[in-house]
């Protein structure tokens, strides 16, 4: 019998359900030891987001330059364009939509009649940069690094990000579920909760509907540009978009992904380029669902939703997300401090879209993957032409 394996979406899923059912009958001094850890754990999060910036952005940058030619550099700017397209549709539906079903004065008054838990004692944890200031630094050091050929350098950024990366999965990723039990508990003891689980019902609906809208503008133009049935093409990729629901990962359905993009008459050589390349810089499912639960958690908040500030976030994060998805949890984590920096999320807005995002991982990357289906056919349409 095949063993089942209790991922991190299964353990976040059950931290949520325990949360909520326990928040109404734990005692104070047990919401309070779990607001301890959560305050403690934010500073960490906090501390590490920079890092994971530099860890995973400099030597993305540094690869990507050293065998950079036209197909890839046409490859990514497509999907740079295509995740940049997917936050500002996302940011457009959800400021035309969300407003009639994310009523600010429920959280208002949710927040007026609720307990107060606060932890026992905090501890200033102080990143050593802030997170433009890492952002701008890994641009400097990757493009030095290409236009240098440092090879000395580039090796150490590698190593640094397989540091960062041990991190993260040994120590970020395993406390995640915790955090997001605590997070609810103290929600649910407050009397807050309920709002914010009716809220989102919704929101996740019209975001998951988002997406497969998403697929059909993806694949109407790369069929208009390869001149094929958009409808059959899409059709076609339906198996890796069901085995990346499954699978939550990117990198776990390029097999499939790949066996079907082949099945839509790419050419070999372009499919085995274009489909693991973009399992790592095509993020469009992943995009729409940072901007529209951004959204949602801004108008509960009661807070502004101006484009000014969503087009600085979509542009940076888009860019940022690109180096962190092979580690669990590392792409969320590189946004949120984007978030915070762009935003002001508290540490329990943090917590919320944290949770949002990994249990809603699986319609996220069958976007994202499905999607690098039709990137593969408007490369192959392009690739011989590049090629002279």
């Amino acid at each position: 019998m095949k063993k089942f394996r209790f991922g991190l979406l299964s353990r976040i899923v059950l931290a949520i359900i325990l949360g909520i059912a326990l928040g109404n009958f734990s005692p104070a001094v047990v919401v309070r030891v779990f607001n301890t850890f959560s305050a403690l754990f934010d500073q960490l999060i906090k501390f590490i987001v920079p890092l994971i910036i530099i860890g995973f952005l400099t030597p993305a940058i540094a690869e990507t330059g050293k065998g950079a030619g036209r197909l890839l550099l046409l490859t990514v700017a497509i999907a740079y364009a295509s995740t940049l397209v997917s936050g500002f549709l996302g940011y457009g539906i959800a400021n035309a939509a969300f407003p009639s079903c994310v009523d600010p004065s429920l959280a208002a008054a949710a927040n007026a009649a609720a307990l107060e838990f606060p932890p026992f004692f905090k501890v200033s944890i102080p990143p050593l940069v802030d997170v433009m200031s890492a952002l701008v630094f890994a641009f400097m050091a990757g493009l030095g690094i290409v236009a240098t050929h440092a090879d000395v350098l580039k090796r150490a950024a590698s190593e640094f990000r397989a540091l960062v990366e041990k991190a993260v999965s040994g120590m970020i990723v395993p406390l995640l579920p915790v955090y997001i039990f605590a997070i609810f508990l103290d929600m649910t003891a407050a009397g807050k909760a309920a709002v914010v689980i009716r809220t989102f019902a919704a929101v996740i609906t019209i975001t998951f509907v988002l997406t497969l809208l998403l697929l059909l503008l993806q694949y109407t133009i790369a069929a208009s540009i390869a001149k094929c049935n958009p409808l059959k093409k899409l059709w076609t990729m339906f198996p890796a978009y069901m085995t990346a629901m499954g699978t939550s990962s990117s990198a776990a359905t390029i097999p499939v992904t790949l066996r079907q993009t082949l099945a839509n008459g790419v050419k070999p050589e372009t499919a085995n380029f274009v489909i693991p390349l973009c399992a790592t810089v095509h993020l469009a499912g992943s995009m729409i669902k940072l901007v529209c639960f951004t959204v949602a958690i801004q108008l509960l908040a009661g807070r502004p939703i101006e484009l000014s500030a969503f087009s600085g976030f979509i542009a940076l994060t888009g860019v940022t997300m690109v180096a962190a998805p092979g580690v669990p949890g590392g792409a969320v984590m590189a946004a949120v401090g984007l978030i915070s920096s762009f935003f002001g999320f508290t540490p329990a807005e943090q917590g919320l879209i944290i949770a949002l995002y990994v249990s809603t991982d699986g319609f996220g990357t069958a976007c994202n993957i499905t999607g690098d289906g039709a990137i593969a056919l408007v490369v192959d349409k392009f690739s011989s032409k590049i090629a002279q």
